[in-house]
């Protein structure tokens, strides 16, 4: 337990608004091909960690001033990771393998549906970072769903994290009714080959956008959980 903290202490002190740990034994749902030990076998446990974004990026159209600092923070947490990973080795030894935080390992041109090399919100989810809204997005008590997260694999044996609460309300469905391409699903799915083309484009010199993002914005829990607003 004292290594634990002692990480996440220097993981906080490096720059990170959140930071959480799995065991690699509470890590077993994931599919085959999907888990920390096909990526590294000797993984013990998983280090999350993530960035906060500026809450004024859900005033604004999301096309560019919001996908250029999204654009950012996924290089500052990937920065971050390396950084830390390099930190973890040094003072406590063995090996820290940082992931890309948004690479994706596999990709179906006809459901248009992205792997990551391994799913960063469940991971989040597993490190008790925050819990899995209707719209599949990861919210964070906290920062809300304002975030870019990362992990690192470690061959330190340390316990899990408490798992977050789930404050997502049961009756609020303001993300499956207002998603343009009508894309959320009841069960907490999201087809994707109805969500991608309303929600990314390109503009001169093939410049990425975001065109929509009403799902992560309409969240009445996207700047964080405020309890006494929450209810059934």
């Amino acid at each position: 337990m004292e290594t634990k903290e002692e990480i996440r202490n220097l993981v906080l002190s490096a720059g990170a608004d959140i930071c959480g740990f799995a065991n690699i034994d509470r890590i077993n749902s994931a599919p085959e091909g999907f888990t920390p030990t096909d990526i590294y076998k000797d993984c013990r446990s998983v280090l999350v960690l993530g960035l906060a974004l500026a809450k004024g990026l859900s005033q604004v159209n999301p096309q560019l001033i919001y996908n250029y600092y999204n654009n950012c923070t996924i290089t500052m947490v990937d920065d971050l990771l390396l950084r830390t990973a390099k930190h973890i080795e040094k003072k406590f030894g063995g090996f820290a393998v940082p992931l890309p935080s948004d690479m994706a390992g596999s990709w179906n041109e006809e459901t248009k549906t992205a792997h990551g090399i391994l799913s960063m919100k469940h991971l989040a989810v597993q490190a008790g970072i925050g819990f899995m809204g209707k719209n599949t997005i990861l919210c964070n008590e906290h920062f809300g769903n304002l975030m870019t997260i990362g992990a690192i694999l470690l061959n330190i044996d340390l316990p899990s994290d408490n798992l977050c609460k789930n404050y997502c309300p049961p009756k609020c469905h303001i993300c499956i009714d207002n998603c343009p391409a009508h894309a959320i699903n009841e069960d907490g799915t999201v087809n994707q080959s109805l969500c991608r083309p309303i929600a990314y484009g390109t503009i001169f010199r093939s410049y990425s956008t975001v065109e929509c993002n009403r799902c992560r914005m309409g969240c009445p829990l996207r700047f964080g959980v405020k309890r006494e607003a929450i209810k059934e």
